[in-house]
């Protein structure tokens, strides 16, 4: 049944919207034979180094030889339960259901899932819409389902809407920006389907995501690891849109940081947050990004140059996250000791950071035995939050070396009541208040302290934790937070986010049946069962990158 016909899809205003999609290039793309090319030694496998050595060689052999097969591992696999010990808790079923009810249909074919199927709101806004991001957990938990169209469908949908001409107010976006969300309206009597598309000019502020662009070419690797089709990622369409994305982050201009320079609003915390400037979403996203587009792009004249640019970003941004975003006890003490107003290459305290200005919860949010990558570094500011997703996503990507790996997890379970609580799983720590909290958010209503963006808990957060705890040999930290998701979830009718320094309320404004709430879980619980499919969304570290320096050179002068 198409659930999505059901709903009744209000309109929302764009100005790139068309009367009817060409949708030959679809039917062409997915009518493509697939390629059974046996696959040689991985990108995950083979270092930077190797690679800027021999950027000459052709084939496929930038392709990871690990194959992570989407077998059915859900509800309805007692075997696969039973070979793991492993016995599926009553509500994947309910989650299967709930997951299925939100899948959106374009022409007969399934394309994406809405973000969520609440009928008890009465403000549809924008969540009855497919959003790239929220998109993920769903398409991770088909993948491992064994049903990869509905993912690859909605790959090559979102690549076509990467050829819209964007505007906003009059302003032309960059070539490569993907889409936040589209939405695919369906008239009845004319028998025909079209889509919307909302590339910030939609959004609440205006701002269009920094993060579709990577979760796209992250999802691309995710597919081609799960099914072994590499047919897709070698279209032209596909090595295309990956170029143009990361031709958007490449560019040269007045920078004299690896990282990108991003706006409030332009990731999952999509609302003013004081994120702006390098915020470590971003930055992890872009490194992971970076290091899927380098194994699946072609050594063709077009790849070639695209693959150098990446190969010396990912050495010189790697360098500066480890050096500069890293906190542990020891680096704290040094920020602490610093001296101001320092110059030359001599410098100790290079960004002038005034040592005053580190809040005082560090200093008793700082355990012995741990660290993290903090939210921002830019000149004169340290942004100290704790920050969920980029944290994980670095141990994902293998941005944090396994070192730091480990100290993230040792945080984690030393602050367990502050980042987990009783609810999976802290956005952001600490909450943002008073008079800050009115400067930094702009008094927003829904960011209150402890709620939504501004330390609120997310369900969805589950399948990252889960992911990093696997990749770490940490399982029984996922295993936990699962189990307290486990009394919750279902009976609060898996609602998007909770509020509270615990987590122990429904959130104010938060949706039922947010679909990346019931996704999340259910790749939480997959993983857990096999744990063979974190080599979906997972990277190897490359061992021949450069050690992470402790302190540059010019810390020890």
């Amino acid at each position: 049944m198409d659930w999505s016909k059901e709903m009744g899809l209000r309109n929302v205003s764009s100005t790139c919207s068309l009367s009817e999609m060409d949708d030959c290039g679809l039917s062409r793309l997915l009518d493509k034979p697939r390629l059974n090319i046996e696959r040689q030694r991985s990108f995950d496998e083979r270092s930077l180094s190797e690679l800027s050595i021999g950027l000459t060689r052709g084939g496929y052999d930038n392709y990871e030889t690990t194959y992570s097969p989407g077998g059915r591992s859900g509800f309805d696999t007692p075997a696969s339960s039973a070979r793991n010990s492993f016995e599926p808790h009553p509500m994947v079923a309910e989650a299967w259901e709930a997951l299925r009810r939100s899948l959106v249909y374009f022409r007969g074919q399934p394309v994406g899932t809405i973000a969520a199927y609440d009928h008890a709101s009465e403000e549809v806004l924008n969540y009855d819409q497919v959003f790239v991001r929220d998109f993920v957990p769903s398409a991770l938990a088909f993948l491992m389902n064994g049903e990869p169209e509905i993912i690859k469908n909605f790959l090559l949908k979102t690549l076509q809407l990467q050829g819209w001409e964007k505007r906003i107010d009059r302003f032309k976006l960059g070539e490569g920006a993907m889409p936040a969300s589209f939405k695919v309206l369906h008239d009845p009597v004319r028998k025909k389907d079209t889509i919307i598309a909302d590339f910030g000019e939609s959004a609440i502020g205006r701002v269009a995501p920094v993060d579709s662009g990577f979760w796209w070419i992250i999802l691309l690797r995710a597919y081609t690891k799960s099914t072994g089709d590499l047919s897709l990622a070698e279209t032209p369409e596909c090595q295309k849109g990956m170029r143009l994305i990361l031709t958007l982050c490449l560019s040269e201009g007045f920078d004299t940081f690896p990282t990108l320079l991003c706006a409030d609003g332009c990731s999952m915390i999509d609302r003013r947050m004081g994120i702006y400037g390098y915020p470590i979403e971003i930055q992890a996203l872009f490194f992971m990004a970076l290091r899927c587009a380098l194994s699946m792009l072609k050594h063709d004249v077009e790849g070639k140059e695209c693959i150098e640019r990446i190969v010396k970003r990912l050495h010189a941004l790697s360098y500066h996250i480890r050096s500069y975003f890293w906190l542990d006890f020891q680096q704290l003490n040094d920020i602490y000791r610093y001296k101001t107003e320092e110059y030359s290459h001599t410098a100790v305290n290079k960004f002038n950071v005034i040592p005053d200005s580190i809040p005082e919860w560090v200093f008793d949010f700082m355990p012995a035995r741990g660290g993290y990558f903090i939210g921002n570094v830019s000149p004169a500011r340290m942004d100290f939050r704790w920050f969920c997703l980029g944290n994980c996503i670095a141990i994902l990507s293998s941005l944090a070396t396994p070192e730091q790996s480990m100290a993230i997890m040792d945080l984690i379970e030393a602050r367990w009541d502050e980042l987990v609580g009783e609810m999976p799983l802290k956005i952001a720590y600490p909450a943002i208040e008073s008079h800050e909290w009115r400067i930094v958010t702009g008094c927003d209503p829904k960011n209150t302290r402890w709620s939504y963006h501004n330390g609120g808990s997310w369900p969805v957060l589950l399948w990252l934790l889960t992911a990093a705890c696997i990749k770490t040999g940490r399982p029984q930290i996922a295993r936990r937070a699962i189990d307290l998701a486990e009394t919750r979830l279902l009976k609060d009718s898996w609602p998007e986010y909770y509020d509270g320094k615990l987590g122990r309320f429904i959130g104010k404004q938060a949706r039922k049946y947010q679909t990346w709430s019931i996704a999340g879980y259910l790749v939480a619980k997959m993983m857990l069962e096999d744990p063979s499919h974190l080599g979906m969304i997972s990277l190897e570290e490359d061992k021949q990158m450069k050690p992470l320096i402790k302190r540059s050179s010019s810390w020890t002068c």
